[in-house]
């Protein structure tokens, strides 16, 4: 049981790192920093979507519009180190 939640806390913390690059990324891509026609941007930049958009889309129907400002990355975010407190402060010291 122990692994198996090791490899969770892994997996949070990959993703945490993943959707930073991708607010990154669509902050290089909106001020023409990057390349939009270059194959290996865009493919990066695929990626990257699709790998966060599945869990900042229901974010986003929830929060108000904020006209440019999307502030979904930030509540996945505070959503993902909430999530890892919980398994660190209650289910890590049950496991023993």
């Amino acid at each position: 049981m122990l692994a198996i939640l090791d490899v969770l806390m892994l997996i949070l913390n990959l993703y945490t790192w993943v959707i930073i690059a991708s607010a990154i990324f669509s902050w290089l891509y909106a001020f023409n920093i990057v390349n939009p026609s270059n194959q290996f941007v865009s493919m990066i930049g695929q990626m990257l979507y699709n790998l966060t958009e599945p869990l900042l889309r229901p974010i986003r129907r929830l929060l108000p519009s904020m006209g440019g400002l999307d502030l979904s990355p930030i509540v996945l975010l505070i959503g993902i180190f909430f999530l890892q407190n919980v398994i660190v402060r209650y289910v890590y010291p049950n496991v023993f």
